[in-house]
């Protein structure tokens, strides 16, 4: 069953997702809320798998939500669902930390999928972001003689991790343990100063490390 965590401020919305999410086999809702202002009281309180999070909220808006649970929780998925399709809330979002970034026109089948992808260790966007994504970082300025000293296998691994796949999956193609990608990853993230997948994934666009 994946746990999931919403914040929402339209209360039509936040119903309909709840309804659609908690009727779905394999799914559930711990919680709703309309703004980010208790979040890492909500963390707590109800350890979600994944939380779907708006941007454009009263209060405390969803970038700024997303600062304060990786300050406090490096594990829990966040995917980003917003209206805004701009480059500047990807790269916000990817910069802080967001597991995905999807848009709230996504239809009912495919969001449930982009969630049980990112309780997987996927990084789900719709084709417009990912094309938004890649042009992003393509005109980014790239840092000279930057290569964090990654070994091979790191670099390897850190490919994979840029095509979106699992550390289950990445463990298949590299016929490695998941412990052993685990400790690949571990290494990846202090070596490119980075918390998570979607930083490790920027810097390695931004620094042409893949």
């Amino acid at each position: 069953m994946i746990k999931v965590m919403l914040y929402e401020d339209n209360p039509q919305l936040r119903e309909g997702l709840t309804m659609l999410i908690d009727g779905s086999d394999g799914y559930c809702v711990v919680a709703a809320f309309s703004n980010c202002n208790t979040v890492e009281d909500d963390l707590a309180a109800y350890e979600p798998d994944v939380i779907l999070m708006d941007i454009d909220m009263p209060g405390t808006n969803g970038i700024e939500g997303l600062k304060r649970i990786r300050r406090s929780q490096s594990d829990v998925k966040v995917l980003m669902l917003t209206v805004f399709d701009d480059n500047n809330n990807v790269f916000e979002a990817i910069k802080n930390g967001a597991n995905g970034y999807i848009l709230k026109k996504t239809p009912p089948a495919k969001l449930l999928e982009h969630i049980s992808e990112a309780s997987t260790g996927g990084a789900p966007m719709t084709s417009a972001i990912a094309t938004q994504v890649l042009k992003m970082f393509s005109v980014m300025n790239r840092t000279d003689g930057e290569d964090y000293n990654l070994s091979e296998r790191e670099k390897e691994v850190l490919q994979y991790l840029v095509k979106g796949y699992s550390y289950k999956m990445i463990a298949s193609e590299m016929y490695i343990a998941i412990d052993t990608v685990r400790s690949h990853i571990k290494k990846i993230y202090e070596k490119l100063h980075v918390n998570s997948k979607s930083e490790a994934v920027a810097k390695a666009f931004k620094d042409r490390l893949v």
